[in-house]
């Protein structure tokens, strides 16, 4: 599956029916907290119907003190990385759990822009983090573009890496859905 999302462009309706595929089939929720998608990730998965079955709650948290308030995200951790950091990005993703019903979380927090920006951190900058039953784990992406298509592609990366992250051995050998297909490297 891995291979097969990486190489082809699937759009944010198509991640979201993989999604909640795989949520479904393990009986699992999900939980969101964005800060710099305000909420699209959240937005992109109820789009789908039947999402109730499978999205169980949406944190935006834009704001350091929603942070602190609604996922417990230690305010010394925000003092001494920023907002837009690594630690900050898994511990939001584990108070996403902490304070949900949820088996899996999604974590953002970056610099959409225009403004913001440092040298350290430039526009575009975008940690994650990813909580499941396994673990935390967490990456940090910069993209191009302006604000929109830096949010617009901070969904597809959560999404696209969720996907990676819940996915079952026995999933790898059947295809995702009946349009995509594995890449063969040698064409």
């Amino acid at each position: 599956m891995s291979e097969t999302l990486l190489n082809q462009e699937l759009s944010t309706q198509a991640l979201c029916g993989l999604v909640a595929d795989f949520l479904c089939k393990r009986q699992w929720l999900l939980a969101t907290a964005e800060s710099c998608t305000g909420g699209m990730i959240a937005a992109a998965c109820t789009d789908l119907a039947g999402s109730s079955n499978w999205f169980e709650r949406g944190f935006v948290t834009y704001s350091n003190a929603a942070k602190t308030e609604l996922l417990a995200v230690d305010a010394s951790l925000i003092d001494q990385f920023g907002a837009v950091s690594e630690p900050v990005a898994r511990a939001m993703a584990a108070g996403a759990l902490a304070h949900s019903h949820a088996q899996v979380a999604i974590a953002v927090t970056g610099v959409a822009g225009p403004g913001g920006g440092s040298p350290e951190k430039p526009i575009g900058t975008v940690w994650f983090g990813w909580a499941t039953p396994a673990g935390v784990t967490s990456e940090v992406r910069h993209f191009d573009g302006d604000r929109a298509a830096v949010r617009q592609a901070t969904v597809q990366h959560a999404l696209t890496r969720l996907l990676s992250l819940i996915e079952l051995p026995e999933d790898k050998a059947k295809p995702l859905h009946p349009t995509l297909h594995p890449i063969d490297p040698l064409i």
